[in-house]
C-alpha cells in the first residue's frame, strides 16, 4: 500500500557530508511524523531524528549539531544532512513514516528497506 525509497547513501571520508532522502508513496492520506533510525553492524536500531508534519524535531543526542532532519510535505519526502561525519556514524540507515493510507484510513508504521552509510578515515 505504501513505499518508503531511501537514497543519497554511500562512501565518505570521515568530516564530510552526505544528504539523505525518503520518498513516500502510494495509497496515501497524510502522514504524521517521518524519522531516520539506523542500525550499525551488532548493534541494535537506534533513533537518529525525527520530525512532525508540522516541522518539529527531535535529534538523538550523539547527532545533535550535525545532523538536520526536514521534510517536503508536498513530496511526501523527508530528508537527512548529515555534516560532521565521524567513523561511528557508520551504520544503515531506515527511514520511518506513520501513515493513514486510503481508502481505509488504516494508520500505518511504514519503513524503508535502508541505505548503507558507511564513514571512513
Amino acid at each position: 500500500q505504501v513505499q518508503l525509497a531511501e537514497s543519497g547513501g554511500g562512501l565518505v571520508q570521515a568530516g564530510g557530508s552526505l544528504r539523505l532522502s525518503c520518498a513516500a508513496s502510494g495509497n496515501i492520506f497524510s502522514i504524521n511524523d517521518m524519522g531516520w533510525y539506523r542500525q550499525a553492524p551488532g548493534k541494535q536500531r537506534e533513533l537518529v531524528a525525527t520530525i512532525t508534519s508540522g516541522g518539529g524535531t527531535n535529534y538523538a543526542d550523539s547527532v545533535k549539531g550535525r545532523f538536520t532532519i526536514s521534510r517536503d510535505n508536498a513530496k511526501n519526502t523527508v530528508y537527512l544532512q548529515m555534516n560532521s561525519l565521524k567513523l561511528e556514524d557508520t551504520a544503515v540507515y531506515y527511514c520511518n513514516a506513520e501513515v493513514w493510507v486510503t481508502p481505509t484510513f488504516e494508520h500505518l508504521e511504514v519503513w524503508g528497506q535502508g541505505t548503507l552509510v558507511t564513514v571512513s578515515s
